[in-house]
């Protein structure tokens, strides 16, 4: 019996790597892409195909996708993992950051499902697996950039679903909470060095304070590779799957609030991260 195929991206770390591992544990033929193909040596061990990838080149999006059609005659999942988070104010961060959060975050996503749908197509079947987030639906403070990012991956998700139903291609969100990996100290500690010395350094403070205090709680990657798994195995499966520290929770809450009132829920939790934290730091004095 012929394995399935199924391209992971930004696999050389955290939830990618993890999601990379399940998918080949569970009997399908994975490939893993990233730019930092240095980190995906213990993949390569496992009998996971890498390869060199930058979603944000749309040439080599195309190359690496037909070269691994090439090779197994067949493309059945896809997993859109890669991205990165840039947080800050609105006023202060770089146009060109910001540019290059959409470039990774929504157009190499876009890039990549258009890649490989020809194949999917002609298959009259596949899994398009869009990495989204809580913040897909919610906010958070300086997060205009990264939620944004992420409002969009949830409505070209929608709109995708039914343009896509008819070929066969069913089109899945993951939507975690708090997930242990590098990517709150690179996010939060850009925001901070970048607001430090201008109007908005206390706004940062309390932002990286609720981030640093929440991902003391966070969930580790395997639990997102938990629900990629269902979405790529499951017979029927559903159009998302939530899923990590405080995600269901949070979300619930406010699709019974008031946005005012969520505004409030929101920064109650900011005041309240810097309060035990400034606590710790008395307390280990």
């Amino acid at each position: 019996m012929t394995k399935k195929v199924a391209i992971v991206t930004g696999a050389s770390s955290g939830i990618g790597k993890q999601i990379a591992k399940n998918l080949n544990r569970n009997g399908m033929e994975v490939y893993a892409v990233a730019r930092k193909v240095y980190q995906m040596n213990d993949l390569d061990d496992l009998g996971i195909h890498t390869r060199h990838l930058d979603v944000s080149d749309y040439d080599e999006i195309d190359r690496v996708v037909d070269e691994i059609a090439q090779e197994t005659g067949r493309i059945d999942v896809l997993v859109n993992n890669a991205g990165l988070g840039v947080f800050g104010p609105a006023e202060e961060v770089n146009l060109a950051a910001g540019e290059y959060e959409f470039k990774v975050n929504v157009f190499g996503l876009m890039k990549m499902i258009q890649a490989v749908l020809p194949y999917m197509r002609q298959q009259h079947s596949g899994r398009i697996i869009n990495m989204s987030s809580i913040d897909g639906k919610i906010y958070n403070l300086l997060g205009s950039w990264y939620v944004g990012a992420k409002y969009a991956v949830e409505g070209i998700s929608n709109a995708l679903r039914l343009e896509l139903k008819p070929f066969g291609i069913d089109v899945i969100v993951i939507e975690p909470g708090a997930i242990r990996s590098a990517w709150k100290d690179t996010a939060t500690g850009q925001m901070v060095a970048q607001a430090a010395n201008g109007p908005y350094a206390k706004l940062a403070r309390k932002s990286a304070d609720f981030f640093t205090l929440s991902y003391k709680f966070a969930s580790e990657p395997r639990v997102v590779a938990r629900m990629v798994d269902r979405a790529a195995f499951s017979r029927r499966p559903k159009t998302r799957y939530v899923g990590g520290a405080g995600a269901k929770p949070i979300l619930a809450l406010h699709a019974v609030l008031p946005d005012k009132c969520f505004d409030a829920f929101l920064d109650s939790l900011n005041v309240l991260a810097q309060r035990v934290l400034n606590r710790q730091t008395a307390f280990n004095r």
